[in-house]
C-alpha cells in the first residue's frame, strides 16, 4: 500500500499526488489536514472508479483510503472515449465583456439564460474567479438549475468560493478543485466567456 502525507499542501497538490499513486498502486492512503481536501480526494476516487473511505481522525487529520477495483481502468478508458469532443464553458467573471459593469452583468445573465436553447448543450460549465459570484444571484441560480436538470454539469472553483466566502451560498452545482478543472480544460473543447 502506498501512503502519502499531504498535510499542509495546497489544492490541487493532494489530488495530483493521489492520482499518480492510484494509477500505479492497488491501494493508496492519503493523509490531509482539512475537510475540503478530503472531499476533493473522494471525488477523484469516485471519478477513477476506486472504492473510497474517509476517516476523520481529528479536525486536522483525515485519512482517505483508495482501493482500485479490477474494472476501474477499463471504465475510465471507456468514459474518456465517450466524453471526447464535448464542449465545456469557462466563465471567469461575474460580467461579460469589458466596459461598463452594469452592461456586463446584463450580458452575462442573458448569456446564461440562453444556453439552454443551444444544440448541443455544453457538457459542463466551470465558474472561477469572480464568476463564482453568479451562483449567489437568484435569477442566475434559476437558469443554472434548469441547465442541471437538462444534464449540464455545473462546477465552481473551490479556492474561489473560499476566497469570496461563499461556501454557504452555493445552492446549485458542485464545488470542485483546480486539478479537476485543469483536467477538464485539458481534455475537452473549451469555450471561454
Amino acid at each position: 500500500m502506498k501512503e502519502i502525507d499531504a498535510k499542509g499542501l495546497a489544492c490541487p497538490k493532494p489530488v495530483v499526488l493521489a492520482k499518480k499513486a492510484i494509477n500505479s498502486n492497488q491501494q493508496v492512503l492519503v493523509i490531509v489536514d482539512n475537510q475540503t481536501a478530503a472531499s476533493n480526494l473522494t471525488k477523484l476516487g469516485e471519478k477513477m472508479g476506486a472504492e473510497v473511505s474517509v476517516v476523520e481522525e481529528s479536525e486536522t487529520e483525515f485519512r482517505v483510503m483508495f482501493k482500485k477495483s479490477k474494472s476501474s481502468d477499463s471504465e475510465n478508458n471507456e468514459s474518456a472515449a465517450e466524453n471526447s469532443g464535448a464542449k465545456i464553458y469557462l466563465i471567469s467573471a461575474d460580467t461579460m465583456g469589458d466596459g461598463e459593469r452594469e452592461l456586463g452583468q446584463i450580458l452575462i445573465k442573458g448569456f446564461i439564460s440562453t444556453i439552454k436553447e443551444l444544440d448541443p448543450l455544453p457538457k459542463r460549465i466551470i465558474f472561477l474567479n469572480s464568476g463564482v459570484k453568479l451562483a449567489t444571484k437568484e435569477d442566475i441560480i434559476f437558469y443554472l438549475k434548469e441547465l442541471e436538470e437538462l444534464g449540464v454539469e455545473i462546477f465552481f472553483c473551490g479556492t474561489c468560493v473560499d476566497y469570496y466566502g461563499l461556501q454557504e451560498e452555493i445552492k446549485v452545482g458542485e464545488i470542485s478543485n483546480m486539478f479537476e478543472i485543469a483536467d477538464n480544460l485539458n481534455r475537452e473543447d473549451l469555450v471561454t466567456i
